[in-house]
């Protein structure tokens, strides 16, 4: 059989064993090492495969970013941090329309500062502002959809996991794309805010304004967000400054929240070991990931179906942004039905080469992918976060909260669309601090 239509086969059989079950990372391990066997002809090659791949990702210096900047989110939990990050966004905003929704957002931004997972952050935030917008009378499914919008920006606001993975697969370098999600990722936020505020000023039944407080207690509301303001601070500052690499700053952020941790004497040592543990389950989930995607991606590579696909499409009469458009529509449907991890792991080595070769700078592409994959994340029916969010409380229902995020979805892709077609919103601050890099167009 020709080694292209293996690589269509295994593309549909891995799709196929996640939608009956099976965990993704062992779906691309088991297709890709099968079909490594089918092609190359040797079981001993893909015996070696399945003996060198895990191994050796364990063992790779890089990825112990993963579990450092997973252990800071944790213990950014513990300390408090996320609860007084709301708290003064709450004292600053509430007296706005949908002032506790914008307090949200905000929230959700400044967490996706300490936090590059978007369940975390909607989990976390959710948890704080659900009771409250419901003490001022908030409609549950709009409260629920602004949750799950809010969520979305800790995967472009850096430190993001999704920007990790995919400098990782992509080669790509990881500050450059830290960098290339700030400016979006503001935008992203004032977009939202923009919505909400629009959706809360024709309808104010649907979020009334929260509490107004005085100047006094603005001030010292504060002084919750000093604590995660100088945590993003030292580490975007140091990585940005090249006073240490992004490994480094992962270390030096998960040292700094322990450090915290223990100086507002919130640590214990059970809550510690609950935390690590859960750090291991976290990061456990994304290797075994990692490792498939590894797999997989060596058997894509035998094929050669990356490499054919890139240059049927330099050699066809297809316009490059119709197939970056194609490309984009894909990953819209896909981030409906998939996480967005798994599908940076998946995707990427199979359309990074056909971005390279249409020219395109590969920053910009990890940008605007984030961008459309979140856009997924909170699109119905299926959008993961919609779900993430409901899962909140049982008396939230899943229709309402479609109803009301259809606002954000617009919002999001109007973003997104901006970012395709003004390249320099999501390179011109990595251009600034690293130099122009000549790899792509940008």
């Amino acid at each position: 059989m020709d080694p292209t239509m293996m690589a269509l086969l295994g593309i549909i059989a891995m799709v196929a064993l996640v939608l009956i079950g099976m965990d993704v990372g062992t779906s691309m391990f088991t297709v890709g090492l099968v079909g490594y066997f089918l092609v190359s002809g040797s079981f001993q090659k893909a015996l070696n495969l399945f003996q060198t791949v895990p191994f050796t990702t364990a063992l790779t210096y890089s990825l112990t970013v993963i579990p450092l900047f997973v252990l800071m989110g944790e213990m950014t939990l513990q300390s408090g941090m996320s609860k007084g990050l709301f708290d003064a966004c709450e004292r600053l905003l509430g007296k706005f329309p949908g002032g506790l929704s914008l307090a949200t957002l905000v929230s959700c931004g400044g967490f996706g500062a300490i936090c590059g997972s978007c369940a975390a952050a909607v989990a976390t935030i959710g948890k704080l502002s659900l009771p409250e917008m419901r003490n001022y009378k908030y409609r549950d499914g709009f409260s629920a959809a602004t949750i799950a919008a809010g969520g979305t920006l800790s995967w472009l606001i850096p430190p993001s996991t999704g920007f990790i993975l995919y400098g990782l697969i992509g080669g790509v370098s990881v500050g450059r794309l830290f960098a290339s999600g700030i400016v979006p990722g503001i935008v992203l936020l004032s977009a939202f805010m923009i919505t909400c505020g629009i959706v809360c000023k024709r309808d104010p039944q649907r979020a009334p304004r929260g509490g107004n407080y005085t100047i006094k207690e603005k001030l010292k509301g504060l002084v919750g967000l000093a604590p995660v303001a100088g945590l993003f601070a030292v580490i975007i500052g140091g990585m940005f400054s090249g006073l240490f690499s992004a490994t480094e700053a992962a270390a030096v952020g998960a040292a700094i929240s322990v450090i915290y941790t223990i100086a507002v004497k919130r640590f214990t040592f059970k809550s510690f070991i609950d935390r690590l543990a859960s750090t291991v389950r976290t990061s456990l989930m994304a290797f075994q990931i990692m490792m498939g995607a590894y797999v997989f991606g060596y058997f894509l590579t035998i094929t050669h179906m990356p490499q054919n696909l890139a240059n049927f499409i330099s050699t066809s009469d297809v316009k490059p942004y119709v197939v970056m458009l194609l490309i984009f529509i894909m990953y819209v449907i896909v981030g409906m039905i998939m996480d967005a991890l798994s599908t940076v792991l998946i995707t990427v080595p199979i359309f990074m080469p056909v971005v390279l070769q249409l020219g395109y700078d590969p920053v910009w592409f990890g940008c605007v992918i984030v961008l459309l994959m979140v856009l997924g994340a909170i699109s119905p029916p299926i959008g993961i976060n919609l779900f993430v969010s409901a899962g909140l409380d049982k008396k939230l229902v899943i229709s309402e909260i479609y109803r009301n995020v259809v606002p954000y979805c617009a919002a999001l892709a109007i973003v997104a669309l901006l970012v395709m077609f003004v390249p320099q919103l999501a390179l011109a601050l990595p251009n600034a601090i690293y130099g122009v890099d000549l790899g792509g167009l940008g």
